[in-house]
C-alpha cells in the first residue's frame, strides 16, 4: 500500500493545478474580431493583417483567419520570407461560426478577414465574432453601402445579444473636408466610430507586396503609429466585454 507524505500530497496538488491552468489556456475560447464589410476595396485585409500584428506585439497569441475565398491574407503570408508574426489559416466556409472554437483553441484572439458580399459566409463571420469592425473609406459610395454591413451585424445581434459593432475609418485623406465629414455621416447609423483611423499612405501597399505589416516595414512611421492606436482602442473595447483576456 502506497503511503503519501504531506509533502508529496502538496506536490501533487501543485502539479494538478498547473495542468489545469495549461489545459484551460489551451482550450478556452478566444476573443473573435470580425473585419467585415460587403463592399470590396475598403481595406479589410489591410486592417486585419496590421491589427493582428499590433495585437501580437501586445504579447497575445493571435490567429488570423482568412474567410475571403479570394485568399488575400493567405497570399500575403505566402510571399513572405519566413513565418509571419502570427498564425494565418484559411477557413472560408459558412460553418465558420461552428468550427472556429476548435480551430482557435489555444489562441487569445482570432481575427477574421471577412468576405465581400452579403452571403451565408459573411453571416457566419458575424455570428462567430464578439466584435465586428466595419472598415469604411471616406467616400459617398462607401457611406451609402455601409447600411448593408450595419444591417448584417444587427441581424447577427438577434442571435448573439452581446455582439458589438464599430466603424473603422480606413484610407482617410488627411486635412480634407471629406475626411472630417465621414464621422458625421456615419453617426446616423447609431454605431460607435473608432477614434483611431488609418490614413491613405503608400507604406500600407508597399509593405503588403513583400508580405510585411507596416509595423515591420517601419515601426516608427505614421502608419505604424496609426495601427498601434487602433490596437489600443480595440483592446479597450474587448476589455469591456464579458470575457477574459490576459495581456
Amino acid at each position: 500500500m502506497r503511503v503519501f507524505t504531506r509533502r508529496s500530497m502538496v506536490f501533487c496538488v501543485i502539479v494538478n493545478a498547473y495542468l489545469w491552468v495549461y489545459r484551460y489556456k489551451e482550450t478556452r475560447m478566444a476573443f473573435v474580431i470580425g473585419i467585415q464589410n460587403q463592399k470590396g476595396g475598403v481595406g479589410k485585409t489591410t486592417v486585419a493583417i496590421n491589427l493582428s500584428h499590433g495585437l501580437t506585439l501586445k504579447g497575445l497569441r493571435v490567429l488570423l483567419v482568412d474567410a475571403d475565398p479570394q485568399g488575400s491574407a493567405r497570399d500575403w503570408a505566402a510571399v513572405r520570407k519566413g513565418e509571419p508574426p502570427f498564425a494565418v489559416i484559411g477557413l472560408d466556409r459558412p460553418t465558420l461560426h461552428r468550427d472556429l472554437s476548435t480551430v482557435a483553441a489555444g489562441y487569445d484572439i482570432a481575427v477574421i478577414d471577412g468576405p465581400p458580399r452579403v452571403s451565408e459566409l459573411a453571416r457566419s463571420v458575424v455570428l462567430a465574432s464578439d466584435l465586428v469592425v466595419i472598415p469604411v473609406q471616406p467616400s459617398p459610395y462607401d457611406i451609402w453601402s455601409a447600411k448593408e454591413a450595419v444591417d448584417l451585424t444587427k441581424e447577427g445581434a438577434i442571435f448573439k445579444e452581446a455582439l458589438v459593432s464599430v466603424f473603422a475609418i480606413n484610407r482617410k485623406i488627411v486635412n480634407t473636408a471629406i475626411g472630417r465629414d465621414i464621422v458625421e455621416a456615419l453617426g446616423e447609423f447609431g454605431i460607435h466610430i473608432l477614434e483611431s483611423t488609418l490614413c491613405q499612405r503608400v507604406v500600407y501597399a508597399e509593405s503588403a507586396t513583400t508580405g510585411k505589416t507596416v509595423l515591420e516595414a517601419n515601426p516608427k512611421c505614421p502608419a505604424a503609429l496609426e495601427v498601434l492606436a487602433l490596437t489600443e482602442e480595440t483592446l479597450g473595447i474587448l476589455a469591456g466585454l464579458n470575457k477574459e483576456i490576459r495581456l
